[in-house]
Order: C-alpha cells, then sequence, then structure tokens
C-alpha cells in the first residue's frame, strides 16, 4: 500500500516548535543545577544544611546561614524549582505528541531521573559523603551522581530532539555497537574527572610537584592515587570520541554538525583539563571544565542519535506520496 507523508499543519507546527524550545530550555536549567551542584562539593558546603533533607538544619526558614548553608540552601531550591518545570514538561509531552511517541518516553524518563537524582543527592546528606568526608564510599557514592546526572541531561537533550520531529532512534548492528562503546567511553571518563575533582577539594595542592607527589605516595587517599590515571584516561577517550565522529561524519552526513560540535568541544575540554592541572584546579576552574564535559556529553547524545536515527524520506511541497511513510497522528 503507499502511504502518504504531510507536513504538519502550521499551527501545530508552532506548538511543536514551541514544545521542543522549552525542552532545550529546561535542560539548559538542569546544566546549571549540576553545575552549582559541583560548586557546593568544591567549595565544601554539602553540609551546609547539616545531616538534614529536604529541610536545611531542621528548619524552613534559614536563621544566620553561614556561606556554606547559603549555597547548598540555593542548590536544593534550584532543584525545588527544577521539580514543576520537568513536570510540565511531561504533561505537556502528553499533551502534545501521540501514543508511543518518543518524546513522550523521553519526558517521562526525565521525569524518573529527576527523582532519582533527588534521591542520590539526598543520601549523600544523610550518609554524610560531603564535605570533608574522605571515605572510599564516598567515590561510588558521587560516581552513582553523576551517572544519574547524564542519564537525566541525555533524557532532556532527547526529548528536545524527538519534540522537534526527529526520528526514533533503533539501536541497530555495527552504528550500535559504536555508540554504546561511545557512551561507555565517556562515562568512565566523567566517573574519572569526578574522583579527581574530589581529591583536588578535599587535598588541594601547593605546587604541581607537590600535587604529584601525593599522587605516587602509596600512603595517600584512594582519591589521590586515582587521580593520576585521569589524564591517560581523557587521552585515550579523546582518541575514541574523535575517530567515532570522524566515522559517524563520514557514514551518514546528517551528522557532519554534530560530529563538528564533538570535535570542536572536545579539543576546547583538552585544553581546560590542562589548564586545570598547572593552576591546581581553582574553583572557578572546574566550573569551566565541567561544563565543557556537560557540553560534550549533550552534543555526542545528540551524535549518537543523529547517526542511529532512522532514515526518513524528504519530501517537496505539503504533500507528497513516498513509498513506506505514515501520516503522523499529531498531522492528521
Amino acid at each position: 500500500m503507499l502511504k502518504v507523508a504531510v507536513e504538519p499543519r502550521v499551527g501545530q507546527a508552532g506548538r511543536l516548535s514551541r514544545f521542543a524550545g522549552y525542552a532545550w530550555g529546561v535542560l539548559a536549567y538542569n546544566v546549571t543545577v549540576a553545575l552549582w551542584g559541583a560548586y557546593v562539593r568544591a567549595t565544601g558546603s554539602g553540609a551546609g544544611c547539616g545531616n538534614h533533607w529536604p529541610l536545611c538544619n531542621g528548619q524552613i526558614a534559614l536563621q544566620s546561614p553561614t556561606t556554606h548553608t547559603l549555597i547548598e540552601f540555593w542548590h536544593r531550591a534550584m532543584t525545588g524549582i527544577d521539580t514543576p518545570l520537568v513536570l510540565l514538561l511531561v504533561i505537556w509531552a502528553f499533551r502534545a505528541f501521540p501514543k508511543a511517541h518518543p518524546a513522550r518516553l523521553g519526558a517521562a524518563l526525565s521525569g524518573t531521573f529527576l527523582v532519582t537524582e533527588a534521591l542520590l543527592g539526598a543520601a549523600l546528606v544523610k550518609l554524610g559523603h560531603v564535605a570533608n568526608n574522605t571515605s572510599p564510599m564516598r567515590a561510588w557514592s558521587d560516581s552513582a551522581h553523576l551517572v544519574n546526572t547524564l542519564t537525566l541531561l541525555a533524557c532532556l537533550a532527547l526529548t528536545a530532539w524527538w519534540g522537534a520531529g526527529r526520528p526514533v532512534v533503533r539501536l541497530r548492528g555495527r552504528e550500535g555497537w559504536l555508540a554504546g562503546i561511545t557512551v561507555a567511553v565517556m562515562v568512565v571518563l566523567g566517573i574519572s574527572g569526578a574522583i579527581t575533582a574530589l581529591g583536588d577539594t578535599l587535598f588541594p595542592a601547593r605546587s604541581l610537584a607537590a600535587g604529584f607527589a601525593q599522587d605516587l605516595d602509596s600512603a595517600s587517599s584512594i582519591f589521590l592515587r586515582l587521580r593520576i590515571f585521569h589524564p591517560m584516561i581523557a587521552a585515550g577517550a579523546a582518541a575514541w570520541l574523535a575517530f567515532y565522529a570522524m566515522t559517524a561524519a563520514q557514514e551518514r552526513p546528517a551528522s557532519r554538525p554534530f560530529a563538528w560540535a564533538v570535535g570542536g568541544v572536545l579539543v576546547a575540554q583538552l585544553a581546560a583539563g590542562a589548564v586545570n592541572l598547572v593552576l591546581l584546579a581553582p574553583v572557578w576552574m572546574q566550573m569551566v571544565h565541567l561544563l565543557l564535559a556537560y557540553l560534550l556529553w549533550i552534543a555526542l547524545v545528540l551524535l549518537c542519535a543523529t547517526n542511529l536515527a532512522e532514515s526518513v524520506p524528504e519530501v517537496s511541497g505539503p504533500c507528497k506520496a513516498v513509498p513506506g511513510a505514515t501520516i503522523p497522528e499529531h498531522a492528521a
């Protein structure tokens, strides 16, 4: 049977465009929340509200708060604002798109991982894995929190992507394996960076030489002994990411803008890492380094999505018959 693909009506297209714009805005806000969470860690403010959650020091209103309390409280306030933003995204997706549309799935997963993000943050506070805690278990807690954050950002990015009318993603064959390996490499790199940043915060070095001495000292904390591996992991990961970006760009021309984005941010990230090392990881440079890491992650997710997207036949004019295409329910 010959099926027809038609463009959405102008009004419907405008509504979908607004949804995608809102989703990108929610993604940007969540990047900001994640960065402020890292600022809480870098400034040692994780215990600013004591061992209490969601209340701050057991109180609703702050009384004579310290700087650390204000930093931690503001992070919780930002998370509180995030909840209705993501809830609106979920409701909007289910109203704007038909059943089985990927934007619905992306929005639902975004809501789910926002909940787990808050629960993991609460666990960090209740377990005392904040401020100056140097127990090895803190590395596991922080790593789990980072993986959840990356997953949340990926779901939000894909929600915006699909909300803009991009095709569904199919994990298949060689492309699927390469994308899976690439995502895993990026996650390992992120965990390595999180442990390194934690070591920089807990055990600041007076000089570059002193920092290397800490890393090589068998009596040093596990955070310092693992820190020396981060540059090596970063070099290997950068080589793989560059290979994947070039391969994707060659095999699917639609991937080229995102391949270039991955390459550009990757170069900036490597430069920022070197500057961060030489300057002994000041807080502001840690924030720059982490922002670039989030941008690299988002660009990589979109590159993988483009490379794994189902092919969509191009049509000219408002309505053209093409074999194998279907009429979107929201366009009918």
